[in-house]
């Protein structure tokens, strides 16, 4: 992960940093002894952080602990101790992006419109072809206006094939065309965009479930990612998204954008613990850059500590 791009991490992450770390220096100025009542603000804190019930119930048992012991805790051990639970609940769970054993790897990204699902899709090829692989692009997305023509655009700008048919298209019709297609061009991944939206949820899901069938009858292990992209904005709405296209599809990893401006970035660790999905990557702006794979020590850096800023070495709390 870049120096600039931790330094955006970092900035993006600053209205989720202030919601954890100014309620706990307020919290732990007043007293050092952990106590039921201290245990009990605190819990409200993560709460309402977004870092879910299962990671914060995970800190408070390890705070009581050291309660329990007679310890006493500053605001900086108390932030001290979380980072280290986070990291631990994180690492368990990360992945890099699967790479099949015979290309094409293929994969697979689902998201309800409006998560910056397509554009995802253009910055994660963009990643592969600068590490220089060949990758073809499949304009599933076969419904909402524009997605073909945003998809070729990214295309033209990366130096990626892109596999279109006409909007309003069969969209298993258009993966089964790209997969053939990358195949044929020796297309080390093709990333396969679909739609957010159809009449209904049903239908929606039931799409999705045709695309993947018509792709693994091609190769029994395709699609061998399915990547589920997510606004941090929505907060606990993010984790509802999730459980619905992984009980479809069967969801390998998440890419969660818009982590810039939001006060719900600990909504990476509820996705992560509860529904034990990986989130592979993280986004923070509009650039190209400004997308790249998850790094638990560097994420929870950018949400615990006040300046590490420039490249996550700096370690001084608050």
């Amino acid at each position: 992960m870049s120096p600039s791009f931790f330094s955006n991490l970092w900035s993006g992450l600053a209205k989720t940093r202030d919601a954890i770390i100014d309620p706990i220096e307020a919290l732990f100025s007043k007293k050092k002894v952990i106590d039921e009542e201290t245990l009990e603000e605190l819990e409200a804190v993560l709460i309402q952080a977004d870092l879910g019930v299962a990671a914060t119930t995970a800190i408070i048992n390890k705070m009581r602990e050291s309660g329990s012991r007679g310890e006493q805790v500053d605001a900086d051990g108390a932030v001290a101790l979380i980072e280290q639970e986070l990291i631990s609940i994180l690492g368990e769970r990360t992945a890099p992006l699967a790479r099949a054993d015979e290309p094409p790897t293929v994969v697979m990204v689902v998201g309800v419109n409006g998560t910056g699902k397509t554009t995802s899709i253009g910055k994660i090829a963009s990643m592969l072809a600068h590490e220089g692989n060949r990758v073809t692009l499949a304009a599933a997305d076969t419904f909402r206006a524009a997605a073909i023509e945003q998809l070729e655009v990214w295309g033209n700008r990366t130096g990626c094939n892109v596999v279109r048919h006409q909007e309003g298209s069969d969209p298993a019709a258009v993966a089964f065309d790209a997969y053939q297609a990358a195949r044929a061009r020796g297309s080390d991944y093709l990333l396969v965009d679909t739609a957010g939206r159809l009449h209904t949820k049903s239908n929606l899901m039931e799409e999705l479930k045709k695309i993947k069938r018509v792709i693994s009858r091609e190769c029994d292990e395709a699609p061998h990612e399915v990547l589920l992209v997510v606004d941090a904005t929505t907060g606990q709405n993010a984790i509802a998204q999730a459980r619905v296209f992984n009980e479809a599809v069967g969801v390998t990893g998440v890419v969660l954008t818009k982590l810039d401006g939001t006060a719900r970035g600990g909504i990476v660790v509820a996705i992560s613990q509860e529904l034990n999905i990986p989130v592979k990557y993280v986004g923070v702006g509009e650039g190209a850059e400004d997308l790249r794979p998850f790094s638990p020590e560097r994420f929870v850096q950018g949400l615990l500590r006040a300046d590490a800023g420039d490249d996550g070495r700096k370690g001084a709390k608050r």
